[in-house]
C-alpha cells in the first residue's frame, strides 16, 4: 500500500467518475464493447511481461556480479596472506613488516569496494530521482525510509578514509574514477614487491590476475549503470498501460450494466483491482531495471561491502570488527 496507495486513489476517482457519468446520463458513446479492450489488455500484458523479464535480467546480473566480487575478494585476501612472505625475498622482513604490507593491500581493496559502491550510486539522467521535482521528493523520502547511508551518503567517505593512507586518500579521491585508480595503485605496489623479491613472477601474475578480475567486475557494473533498459521499451510500456487504464472503466461499466439495474456500480472495485494489477506489473519492472539506484529493490551493496570487510579483516586476525548491516523496515541495503 505504501508503494501504490497514491495510484489506487486516482484510479478509484477515475473509475468512479466514468461510472457516475454513465449512470447519470446513459450516453451510448460511453459504452465500449469489452472485446477491443480485452485485446489491448492482452497485448499490454505481453509487452509488460517482456519488459519485466529484461528488468529482472539486469537486476539478477547485477547480483551475480556482486556475488563474484565477494568470491574474488576472499581469494584476494587469501592470496595476499599466502604469497606475501619471505620465501623469495632478497632481504627477509620481520613479521610486523610483512603484516603491514598484507594489511595495506587488503585494506586498500576494502576501500575499493566502498569507492565502487559510491560511484554506482551516483544518479544517472534516466533514474527516478532525476525525473522531475515531485518524483525526486518521493524518491528521497523512500531513500530515507528504506536506505542506510544512501540519501546523505557519508558512509563511503567515513569508510574510505579508514582504509587508504592519508596522502593516498587525498590523491585518489580527486580522480574521476577513484575505484579504477585504487586498483591501479594495487598494481603498482605489486610491481614494487616483485622488484624487491617479496613475490616472484608466478605470484605476481596470480595477484595481478585477481586485480584484472576486479576490473572486469567493475566494468560489468558500470555497463549496467551507464546503459539503461532501452527507452523505447521502458517508456512504451508505461504509455500502453496508461491507455489500457484509461479505457478499462468504459468496458467494465458496459459489462456490469448488462447484469441489471445499478449493477454498473460493481464495476468500480473490479476496475480498480484489474487496473492495480497492470499498474503493479509496470511499476515492478520500472523499479527493477536500475539495480544501483539506491532504492529498496536494489542490490544490497552496503551489506555486501560490510560482509567482505569483515571476512578480510578476520583473515588478518583482527577481532575489533564492525557489525554486519541489518535489514531496516524489512529491506537490506
Amino acid at each position: 500500500m505504501r508503494f501504490t496507495g497514491g495510484h489506487i486513489i486516482w484510479m478509484t476517482i477515475w473509475v468512479t467518475t466514468v461510472t457516475a457519468v454513465h449512470e447519470a446520463t446513459h450516453w451510448s458513446f460511453l459504452s465500449i464493447p469489452w472485446l477491443p479492450i480485452s485485446v489491448i489488455g492482452t497485448a499490454v500484458a505481453f509487452y509488460v511481461g517482456f519488459k519485466n523479464n529484461q528488468a529482472y535480467d539486469r537486476l539478477w546480473e547485477a547480483r551475480k556480479i556482486w556475488g563474484a566480487i565477494v568470491n574474488s575478494s576472499r581469494a584476494w585476501g587469501a592470496a595476499v596472506k599466502g604469497f606475501v612472505t619471505n620465501q623469495f625475498a632478497d632481504e627477509s622482513l620481520s613479521k610486523a613488516d610483512l603484516y603491514a604490507i598484507q594489511q595495506k593491500l587488503i585494506y586498500r581493496h576494502v576501500g575499493w569496494l566502498y569507492a565502487l559502491r559510491s560511484q554506482l550510486l551516483i544518479p544517472t539522467p534516466w533514474e527516478h530521482i532525476r525525473q522531475g521535482a515531485m518524483m525526486k521528493r518521493v524518491m528521497e523520502a523512500r531513500r530515507k525510509r528504506f536506505g542506510i547511508g544512501l540519501l546523505d551518503d557519508d558512509v563511503t567517505m567515513k569508510e574510505l578514509i579508514c582504509f587508504l593512507p592519508k596522502g593516498e586518500y587525498d590523491r585518489l579521491i580527486n580522480y574521476k574514477n577513484t575505484a579504477t585508480q585504487i586498483i591501479d595503485q594495487q598494481s603498482q605496489d605489486l610491481k614494487e614487491l616483485r622488484s624487491t623479491g617479496i613475490i616472484e613472477d608466478f605470484r605476481h601474475m596470480e595477484l595481478q590476475g585477481l586485480l584484472n578480475e576486479f576490473y572486469v567486475h567493475q566494468g560489468k557494473c558500470e555497463r549496467i549503470k551507464k546503459f539503461p533498459l532501452p527507452r523505447q521499451y521502458g517508456s512504451s510500456s508505461f504509455i500502453f498501460v496508461g491507455i489500457f487504464l484509461f479505457l478499462l472503466p468504459f468496458g467494465m461499466v458496459t459489462e456490469f450494466d448488462k447484469i441489471g439495474h445499478h449493477a454498473a456500480w460493481l464495476s468500480i472495485p473490479f476496475s480498480v483491482l484489474v487496473g492495480w494489477v497492470f499498474l503493479m506489473m509496470e511499476l515492478i519492472g520500472d523499479y527493477s531495471e536500475n539495480p544501483f539506484e539506491g532504492l529498496g529493490n536494489d542490490i544490497p551493496m552496503l551489506s555486501l561491502c560490510r560482509t567482505i570487510e569483515i571476512d578480510l579483516r578476520e583473515m588478518l586476525g583482527e577481532t575489533d570488527l564492525p557489525p554486519a548491516i541489518e535489514a531496516k523496515d524489512g529491506v537490506l541495503m
